[in-house]
């Protein structure tokens, strides 16, 4: 289903990511908590296949520091951190 709805974009992308997609256990810092949501190895693995797609521009919204215990700022450092890597790895900046 991402596969499909994924080829419907064009490049470049802005990728927007509203981190309290997240189930609280991976994300409490956040205004609007989602129970059940996505753990942050589903929401990875799910941005992971924008590897080969031209990646303009990147953000994570909806980080609240003072709700936070520290995971949810670990959390959108690692999607931060791959975000990058995508964006760099397309340019054959890293390897």
């Amino acid at each position: 289903a991402l596969d499909g709805m994924l080829s419907t974009l064009s490049d470049p992308l802005y990728v927007s990511v509203d981190i309290d997609v997240l189930d609280p256990a991976y994300a409490p810092g956040v205004a609007t908590p989602e129970p059940l949501g996505f753990t942050l190895q589903e929401l990875l693995d799910g941005l992971w296949y924008l590897k080969d797609r031209e990646i303009l521009g990147f953000d994570v919204v909806e980080v609240c520091p003072p709700y936070d215990n520290g995971s949810t700022c670990i959390s959108a450092c690692k999607i931060l951190m791959d975000l990058s890597i995508m964006s760099l790895s397309k340019h054959n900046l890293v390897e």
